[in-house]
């Protein structure tokens, strides 16, 4: 499984926070607990300036509501923590949609300069050794994946 939302996660801290669905929809803005109920079953996944109310209205760090396959966050789990969609990332650091959507999907001959790289730790709110460590984990991913 590649870097997502964890429908279990979700599920475990809300019932944990004591509140119904329908409670923390109200607290996120979501339209209604039957969206967190699709989030929790993962037949759907919040965007990503949800992921962030949703940590912050359970009080728990965004990163545990997301799932990592290895140990290393990807430019993906970076991305979601920071409550990000790509084309605003995108913009931040200054480069194309297709650009950034190929730096997450670990394809990338070489690293991007070092400004864009700075943009990048300071949109994900990371210093620049994890987010290089990112693209590397993205790029090993996609490798993984090529093999099966």
């Amino acid at each position: 499984m590649v870097t997502g939302v964890d429908p279990s996660e979700l599920r475990a801290a809300r019932e944990k926070a004591g509140l119904t669905q329908h409670e923390l929809a109200r607290l996120v803005g979501a339209a209604g607990g039957e969206r967190v109920s699709r989030w929790e079953l993962g037949t759907s996944v919040p965007r990503p300036d949800f992921l962030v109310k949703l940590a912050r209205a359970l009080d728990i760090p965004t990163l545990r509501l997301i799932h990592i396959d290895g140990e290393i966050p990807d430019l993906r789990a970076l991305r979601l923590q920071a409550g990000l969609t790509v084309p605003k990332l995108a913009a931040a650091v200054n480069v194309a949609v297709p650009t950034y959507y190929a730096w997450e999907q670990g394809r990338w001959a070489r690293l991007p300069a070092a400004r864009q790289l700075d943009k990048l730790a300071g949109a994900s709110g990371h210093p620049v050794d994890v987010v290089v460590a990112a693209f590397f984990e993205a790029q090993r991913q996609r490798l993984q994946r090529e093999e099966i």
